[in-house]
């Protein structure tokens, strides 16, 4: 059975390998009016793909999935419409492929450029968001990249329905239908046999838990692209505007607590804790936040909260935990120096946000914190491909080689260099 499986997927690899070829050589208008397309057949299909979510939620519920990861699994119109329009704003978008990123011409009249290029064939693997396959799907197409696409077995039914209806889009097109391929199986065999795949696969993006990524790391025979934890720090400096840090850190933890730019850990300074906690610290009571307080954060809540169920002692482990839940971990810092200090010993290297009035502070922090993406009075749940403004994302890196923040087209191409001559010969 298993010669069978890496039969399959080799088959697979190689259809992609072919079809990544074609696409390195089509014309933007084409890989766009192939884009367009398969917007247009998502929602022409977006029955089947409810019906088949449907199936994937019950399923999830049978096997006591957690709700944050029903909500990653729960797609609905709102959703479909939502994926749908992306897929338009990636078509919109200038072609990340044959830009001359540099140019020059040397004392022996060789003329150089450096020209981007597609990748050329992309596995990713990922967990829950069903979302994932038309948006790894799109962007991969329209940096002229292949792709082989291999999601969680919680949403196999919506991927299968959601590939489905791109290729179907894909092919209406002209565009090579391999050019989207999702592994039809769920058996966990398939991730090592990719991860071997070096002939056909040239990069592997896995999206998910820790352990999934250390498994891809691990066995991977061709270049990672990772995306580790999101333990994304707030801190409420001594100079922060009051009201705008609670809008803030209620946003960034609870608009949407189950995805990786969620804030995990707030940290405020010693000045202005005691009021913070008293108005913000309610706030987040109010919005059901179990609140994880070290020592000094617990003195400072007002005798009102002290005795609420959902404040409770940290342990240095919260401060390292992303929890995808309604669970704030809370610290008090007596300096900014320190607050920057937790972060790079604490946290991710994801996204972090400074709340503050005082602009040298704020450039200290945007400075100082070493992570993807770091903001000034500023959500952390802007740290999105959509958001900054790049169409659909591919993922949040958190490496520092040759991708980091939100992925999206760029970061989905490489580049060569072309040498124009008229006879030289070295000497």
């Amino acid at each position: 059975m298993a010669d069978d499986l890496t039969a399959q997927l080799h088959a697979i690899g190689e259809a992609a390998r072919a079809a990544s070829r074609i696409l390195a050589v089509t014309s933007s208008e084409t890989k766009d009016k192939g884009l367009l397309s398969m917007a247009d057949q998502l929602l022409a299909h977006s029955a089947e793909i409810l019906a088949a979510n449907t199936l994937d939620l019950e399923t999830g519920v049978t096997a006591g999935l957690s709700a944050s990861m029903l909500d990653r699994l729960r797609l609905d119109d709102k959703r479909l419409t939502a994926m749908a329009d992306g897929i338009r704003t990636a078509a919109s978008l200038p072609d990340p492929v044959g830009r001359i990123l540099k140019e020059w011409t040397k004392e022996n009249s060789l003329f150089f450029q450096k020209i981007s290029v597609p990748i050329g064939v992309i596995g990713i693997i990922y967990e829950s968001r069903p979302n994932v396959t038309s948006d790894a799907a799109v962007l991969c197409l329209k940096a002229g990249n292949a792709v082989i696409l291999r999601g969680g077995s919680e949403a196999i039914h919506s991927n299968k329905a959601i590939a489905a209806a791109l290729q179907d889009g894909a092919a209406a097109a002209g565009l090579p239908q391999a050019a989207i391929q999702l592994i039809p199986v769920t058996d966990r065999e398939a991730v090592r046999i990719l991860c071997e795949m070096d002939k056909h696969l040239d990069c592997m993006i896995p999206r998910g838990g820790k352990g999934l990524i250390e498994t891809v790391a691990r066995h991977a025979r061709m270049h990672v692209i990772k995306h580790y934890d999101g333990i994304c720090a707030v801190y409420v400096d001594k100079a922060a505007d009051l009201i705008m840090a609670k809008e803030i850190i209620i946003n960034a933890k609870c608009q949407r607590p189950g995805v990786c730019n969620a804030a995990e850990t707030l940290l405020l300074h010693r000045d202005i804790a005691s009021p913070f906690l008293a108005d913000g610290g309610l706030a987040l009571l109010e919005q059901c936040v179990e609140l994880r307080c070290d020592e000094e954060a617990l003195s400072l809540l007002p005798q009102t909260l002290e005795a609420n169920p959902l404040v409770k002692q940290a342990t240095g482990e919260d401060f390292r935990t992303e929890f995808l839940a309604p669970i704030l971990a809370v610290k008090v810092v007596h300096s900014l120096d320190e607050a920057i200090n937790h972060i790079e010993t604490h946290g991710s290297r994801h996204s972090d946000a400074i709340v503050t009035v005082d602009e040298a502070a704020a450039e200290k922090f945007l400075q100082g914190v070493d992570s993807s993406t770091v903001y000034w009075n500023a959500s952390t749940r802007f740290t999105d491909g959509g958001e900054f403004g790049f169409g659909c994302e591919i993922g949040i890196s958190t490496d520092k080689l040759h991708a980091r923040g939100p992925m999206a087209l760029e970061e989905l191409t490489s580049y060569k260099y072309q040498i124009r001559g008229t006879g030289q010969i070295r000497e």
